[in-house]
């Protein structure tokens, strides 16, 4: 037994510190459990949380507006962002920066930075000499990035969501435009890395609009499909969607909806932003025409004049989708002149003719996609802020021939509510019903490569391969496998887009550089010496297109296999008990189910791409690979892989050395025997049939970026340090600006409360003077130094008046607490000994208490009584301007010994058993009559005026305690109550 109870103390000991870990562990995630998105749009910005208790909500700004203008202000000193820079646009148009997510992954070549320069001709533009991208120029000493700047932002949203959630935040989901190409969404990333958020995913904002579509119509979805089409127009881009709703069966979660993304149309430059720049051109020409006598400057070459008709032409743009005309009016325009001038609806839609043309675009790029007609589309429903203008809904209301637009749907924040139930999805923290997302790839992504073939004896020429790795509108996230079979030494192959004959000239310039990466592989020949008795199976590249749309290659691989005969001696019953062990901890192919993510789809094996035919010993494999579990369980899992799809050679498992080897199991033949059937004797045992046995040899890899070089990691950590240092000094400023706030506000305050009754009854003339001209002293410095003073410095100075005005300020609050105070000690005492007298009036048999325990507490209502009188006959005699000894903090502590006392009783009579009662001689309790009173067994009881029953004790059997009014016990300083 003793053995038995050494051997458990152990284990109890470990299993509470696991316990003690879980706890804590839980009690630091309880801190950080909410989750954010961000709905990144060219003009404005909405940031939505989730939290425990607050399931989606959308963040509040400063001005306690829903969206934020995605604006910012860069001086010297200071920053502004949201509405306040927004007014700096007009004071300051050079330094607000606005409409920069234009130039994101954007090189000095590409025709939107031309066009960025020729809308916002204020803003400097240089160019980093080794990566070719943009900066903006503030000043000598400024310079930004485009991903700087977003960082800035990106930091600024998450500021307002943890002052809305009032927690830390650091997850996010950030939605992204869905023409974005792998150059964009890394340089979303970065700014990301540079705020310090972690990224759980980037989301194209056309899925997150469908998601939140679909999350809220759930019951609507049937095993029908839904084919709804969104068009999206928002600032500064416009995307049409073709998505199918659906309830499909799932191998974690049974039946649950899906949607999946069939079509896709967009136009980068169709938006709100260009109708108010030809508002604003027209506008200025108005301008130039009024003054056109006067030998005036063009207003167009005044910025702040730009600045200030670009903001009444979207005003402007805003009052004529409701109304057919409207007066423009612009105070001060330039050199003090006043601009007024009337603008019609029709006015405006000439202006913008050519870009209402371009509306019906995007719809028959996404039918096209989709490879779908108009006949199957049951809803086209409008989202984004330009859709309101009636010329765009009249043309595109005839370019999809339906009765009516849908108008259901929150045009503004659908995109971040669908977002933000995505982060919640892919958190830890929060468990969602599933919706199964199907996103879809819109620029195909494809393999290249270059080796020399022998087509005649002693004739060879190089012949160039492609295969397609991510075709267009395929499902992601995925990971594939593509295995080159006739290479045995080192080589290279090159991951470029694939056909983007569906983008138009123009569109192609814009997209920017087509080849992605060159893979060069080193180490090839080398793993081919090192196992020269087995049999190559390829090198396998292992590709991921993640949950962002952002392509990774993760390792390469030279797998071998050669065959192993084993003895039948040789597998013992340790060496089984290790292998199931393994296969238990390590060995499963089976990841854990997630209920709720985006869905990974698995395809079949593609078929070879051209001029692989004729050669089948030259033919690359392409396979897909189901997905990995993560570790943040953000991965989604996917469906069980179906037939040959994917092959042996993908299954290698990986060592810390980089050599990799597992031994396949032997056959259910040779593994599994008939159950009840003896074991064979020795001597007959049968020899086991060879075993393949693979090896795994990690190929060195060098990636050459060709699209966008990544910036470098030292470039990117000073960005890093550069923006915690403006946050840092922001931080800063805010203190400052606190402290003198609170110092200016303590002096207005104080002066004028000298002269208040209150005040002046606890004051004398010379103390008031005294305060008075301090105060005057503090008003002068912080007018005159107060503007060059640190934080510390004004802390020092508001520290040093109230340390002045203490004795004041105490006197009066001291005097204020009285009448409170002493009433409730007054009934306290009352009650105390109301009590102490049913206490004492318990007939002797009953009585629970004793003689000492009465007698202590009559001592304490006694002493308390004494201590009262004769503080407050102290305090008579003391003038009102002297310290008082009657403080309110002594009256709670006597309150509280009082209470302790009466507690101690009454916790007595709570838990103590009554004594049983002497049987009569025919064996039965003798108990007093129903009708007895209490002269009839005795001592005559005086109940108290207005009780009907006799306090104190009394209460204890019956469970009504306290005697206290509930108007004492239910005062806030009260000390203690009963239970």
């Amino acid at each position: 037994m003793t053995v038995k109870v050494r051997r458990q103390r152990p284990r109890r000991r470990v299993f509470w510190a696991l316990v003690a870990v879980l706890l804590a562990d839980l009690l630091a995630l309880s801190d950080t459990l909410a989750v954010m998105s961000v709905d990144l749009g060219s003009e404005s910005m909405k940031v939505a949380i989730v939290k425990p208790g607050v399931p989606m909500e959308i963040v509040l700004n400063k001005e306690s507006r829903r969206k934020t203008p995605v604006i910012v202000t860069l001086k010297e000193n200071e920053r502004f962002f949201g509405d306040s820079a927004a007014s700096m646009a007009i004071k300051n148009p050079k330094a607000t920066l606005r409409y920069f997510q234009h130039l994101l992954g954007k090189q000095a070549d590409n025709p939107h930075v031309a066009l960025y320069q020729a809308r916002f001709p204020e803003h400097e533009l240089t160019f980093d000499p080794q990566r070719q991208t943009v900066h903006f120029q503030i000043s000598p000493q400024l310079q930004f990035s485009p991903e700087e700047v977003l960082g800035m932002v990106l930091n600024y949203s998450r500021s307002l969501a943890e002052d809305f959630a009032e927690q830390p935040i650091k997850d996010a989901v950030i939605t992204v435009p869905v023409f974005f190409n792998q150059a964009e969404r890394r340089a979303v990333l970065q700014a990301a890395r540079m705020a310090g958020l972690k990224v759980l995913q980037l989301i194209n904002d056309n899925t997150a609009t469908a998601l939140s579509y679909g999350v809220f119509r759930r019951k609507d979805i049937n095993t029908t499909a839904q084919n709804i089409m969104f068009y999206d127009m928002g600032s500064g881009s416009t995307v049409c969607t073709i998505v199918t709703y659906q309830m499909v069966k799932t191998k974690e979660a049974g039946m649950q909806p899906q949607l999946q993304i069939r079509g896709v149309g967009f136009d980068r430059t169709l938006g709100g932003l260009e109708m108010e720049l030809r508002l604003r051109e027209h506008l200025a020409g108005l301008f130039n025409e009024q003054r056109k006598g006067q030998r005036a400057k063009d207003v167009r070459e005044n910025p702040r004049a730009m600045a200030k008709l670009l903001r009444e032409a979207n005003r402007l743009k805003t009052v004529l989708s409701a109304n057919a005309d409207h007066m423009a009016q612009i105070e001060g325009l330039m050199d003090d002149v006043d601009f007024k001038a009337k603008a019609t609806r029709v006015e405006f839609e000439e202006l913008c003719a050519d870009l209402f043309e371009r509306v019906p675009g995007p719809v028959q790029q996404a039918l096209q996609s989709a490879e779908m007609s108009l006949d199957e589309i049951e809803q086209v429903i409008l989202v984004g802020g330009a859709t309101r203008v009636p010329k765009v809904q009249e043309v595109l209301l005839k370019a999809v021939g339906k009765e009516e637009l849908g108008k259901n749907i929150n045009a503004d924040e659908a995109a971040a509510m669908g977002a933000v139930y995505q982060a919640a999805a892919l958190s830890k923290a929060f468990k969602v019903k599933p919706f199964v997302v199907r996103d879809a790839v819109v620029y195909p992504i494809l393999v290249e490569f270059t080796r020399e073939v022998e087509e005649e004896p002693g004739v060879h020429s190089l012949k160039h391969n492609k295969r397609v790795l991510f075709s267009r509108m395929g499902p992601y996230p995925q990971r594939k496998v593509i295995t080159f079979n006739r290479y045995s030494h080192d080589f290279n192959f090159h991951i470029n887009y694939g056909d983007l004959g569906f983008l138009g000239p123009e569109d192609l310039r814009v997209f920017g550089s087509q080849n992605l990466t060159t893979v060069k592989l080193k180490g090839v020949g080398d793993s081919f010496k090192k196992y020269p008795d087995y049999e190559s199976k390829g090198i396998k590249a292992h590709f991921n297109l993640d949950e962002s749309g952002v392509l990774s290659l993760d390792r390469v691989e030279s797998v071998f296999e050669t065959l192993v005969e084993d003895s039948p001696e040789e597998e013992s019953t340790l060496t089984k008990l290790g292998n199931t062990i393994s296969s238990l901890f390590g060995g499963g192919t089976t990841p854990d189910a997630k209920e709720n993510g985006t869905d990974t789809v698995q395809e079949e094996e593609e078929s070879p791409a051209e001029g692989s035919k004729d050669e089948p010993g030259e033919q690359v494999e392409l396979k897909e690979e189901a997905e990995a579990p993560v570790e943040d369980g953000s991965q989604p899992l996917p469906p069980e892989p179906k037939g040959d799809a994917a092959p042996e050679g993908e299954k290698a498992t990986e060592k810390e050395n980089g050599d990799k080897s597992e031994a396949q199991k032997p056959s259910e033949k040779a593994e599994a025997g008939p159950e009840g059937v003896a074991p064979a004797p020795e001597g007959e045992k049968k020899q086991k049939p060879a075993r393949k046995q693979r090896m795994v040899e990690e190929i060195g890899v060098e990636l050459v970026v060709l699209d966008l070089p990544d910036l470098p990691e030292d470039k990117l950590a000073q960005s890093v340090q550069k923006l915690q240092d403006l946050t840092l000094r922001d931080l800063e400023k805010q203190e400052r600006e606190k402290a003198a706030n609170s110092l200016e506000a303590f002096i207005f305050e104080t002066q004028d409360k000298l002269y208040q009754p209150e005040y002046q009854e606890v004051s004398t003339e010379e103390q008031r003077e005294e305060i008075s001209g301090k105060l005057s002293a503090a008003s002068t410095w912080l007018e005159d130094e107060g503007v060059g003073a640190t934080t510390v410095m004004l802390k020092e100075k508001l520290a040093e008046l109230r340390k002045l005005c203490q004795g004041l300020f105490f006197r009066v609050e001291e005097r204020k607490k009285w009448p409170e105070r002493l009433s409730a000690l007054d009934n306290l005492l009352n009650h105390s000994s109301m009590f102490l007298n049913g206490a004492r009036l318990i007939p002797e048999m009953d009585q629970i208490f004793t003689e000492v325990e009465m007698t202590t507490l009559e001592k304490v209502i006694n002493e308390t009584w004494a201590w009262k009188n004769a503080t407050l006959a102290e305090q008579a005699k003391l003038p009102a301007t002297e310290k008082p000894v009657l403080l309110s903090k002594d009256i709670e502590a006597k309150m509280m010994a009082l209470d302790r006392e009466v507690q101690y009783l009454l916790n007595k009579a709570k838990f103590t058993k009554p004594r049983p009662r002497p049987k009569d001689k025919n064996g039965t309790r003798a108990e007093p009559p129903l009708n007895a009173t209490a002269s009839d067994q005795g001592e005559k009881v005086i109940l108290p005026a207005g009780e009907d029953r006799v306090p104190g004790c009394m209460f204890c059997w019956t469970g009504r305690w306290p005697p206290f009014p509930p108007e004492v016990v239910s005062y806030p300083w009260f000390p203690s109550r009963p239970d």
